[in-house]
């Protein structure tokens, strides 16, 4: 996945950034949908968590595809990606299903994002960056919030669905970082990392043995591909080039967010002291290395 060229959006005009603004918040509540889709179908047992993998891949990869074939250009081939990437794009769906039989749609999002950003800044590390104050504050804020958020107590999530979302952060994590690195077009490397995915999603519902699938079930999990991932992964790739970088990363920060009002009005999730406490420090401290990274 492409991050953006260090564009400001106070630099375009009005239709322009008003155009900008109308397909990013698109995007972070199709990108949102997707933890609702997946927790409401899990909850309600209407279809396993395996089986919604393969749904949801299958229904991505094909309207994906579909998106890349209808704005084709002779200068990129027609199915781009790679198998490494692939298998963290399937990584990330399976643990990311598996945690919501038991996570809360809030609590989900909150985890993914917060891994999801941590992975990213931990390469930067590791790479050479050095944080300063400011950044090394915002790291601590969120480290705390994490600890805080998984701690012992009646209102902790369970341990087994958050290490299987935070895994599912850290998958997202590095399938952006190898998009970052390799470049290209990302809607055409999505489409073909979507396709690669397909066979091991296949092998995952074949170990896990019988399928549960209603329709209700397999509906929620097309939704989830085909609208929540593959369509709100074009739109947010069209509005991500008009952006700063940092920019594109912070607003990501708004799906946990989105996702707990939601959560909270349609599937009447409780909302919590430490959840809202644990969410202010990691989105928070992420939010302020980000923002400071560049100064």
């Amino acid at each position: 996945m492409k991050e953006s060229p260090e564009l400001e959006l106070a630099g375009q005009g009005s239709p322009a950034l008003a155009r900008t603004v109308v397909l990013t918040a698109v995007a972070m509540v199709a990108f949102a949908c997707n933890s609702l889709l997946c927790r409401l179908a899990l909850a309600r047992g209407s279809i396993d968590a395996a089986s919604f993998t393969t749904i949801r891949i299958v229904s991505g990869a094909v309207v994906l595809w579909l998106i890349v074939r209808l704005r084709r250009r002779d200068d990129i081939p027609p199915v781009g990606g790679d198998w490494v990437s692939a298998f963290a794009l399937f990584a990330y769906a399976a643990a990311f299903s598996l945690a919501y039989v038991d996570l809360s749609a809030s609590t989900g999002a909150l985890l993914l994002f917060g891994a999801v950003q941590a992975t990213m800044i931990g390469q930067g590390l590791r790479s050479g960056e050095r944080l300063r104050t400011p950044q090394g504050a915002g790291l601590l804020f969120a480290l705390g919030g994490l600890l805080g958020l998984l701690a012992p107590g009646l209102s902790a999530p369970p341990l087994t669905g958050a290490l299987l979302m935070l895994a599912a952060g850290v998958a997202w994590g590095l399938y952006s970082l190898r998009g970052r690195q390799r470049g290209g077009d990302p809607t055409n490397a999505t489409a073909g990392n979507f396709l690669r995915a397909v066979p091991f999603t296949l092998a995952l519902s074949a170990i896990a043995g019988v399928p549960r699938i209603e329709p209700l079930g397999a509906g929620y999990a097309v939704l989830s591909g085909a609208l929540a991932s593959g369509v709100g992964y074009a739109i947010w790739y069209t509005a991500l080039p008009a952006m700063r970088a940092t920019t594109g990363a912070t607003v990501q920060l708004s799906v946990p967010v989105l996702t707990a009002l939601a959560g909270l009005l349609l599937l009447s999730e409780p909302l919590t002291l430490r959840l809202v406490m644990a969410s202010l420090a990691i989105l928070g401290g992420i939010a302020l290395v980000i923002r400071t990274a560049g100064r």
